[in-house]
């Protein structure tokens, strides 16, 4: 079993930074899938990044590339998502996610089995 466990969450104006965190623990391996996804008011769950914890590629959505960048830390077992410019369509609660790693991305929530309880992201203009 993995436990995923967000924080990081808040209210920002928009053009300002968050910086959201997922800790990771239990049957986690170097063979992991982790992803950031998020579920807007009304919308379904949507793709937003995804890292492998082993060499740390990284696999964005179009909306959020050049502004989200997530990142990882092997011996916290952490994932980071730090977000940017960030926009009104941001506002969201983001989860993070994880999965074995199958050869290729991954960006349907469905296929992901790991999830943590989310964490709220209100971008006010």
């Amino acid at each position: 079993q993995v436990q995923l466990v967000e924080s990081g969450g808040g209210s920002v104006q928009a053009g300002g930074s968050l910086r959201l965190s997922c800790a990771a623990s239990g049957r986690t391996s170097s063979d992991y899938t982790m992803g950031w996804f998020r579920q807007g008011p009304g919308k379904e769950r949507e793709f937003v990044a995804a890292i492998k914890w082993s060499g740390g590629s990284t696999y964005y959505a179009d909306s959020v590339k050049g502004r989200f960048i997530i990142s990882r830390d092997n011996a916290k077992n952490t994932v980071y998502l730090q977000m940017n410019s960030l926009k009104p369509e941001d506002t969201a609660v983001y989860y993070c996610a994880a999965r074995l790693y199958s050869g290729r991305w991954v960006i349907v929530a469905d296929e992901f089995p790991h999830w943590g309880q989310g964490t709220q992201v209100t971008v006010s203009s």
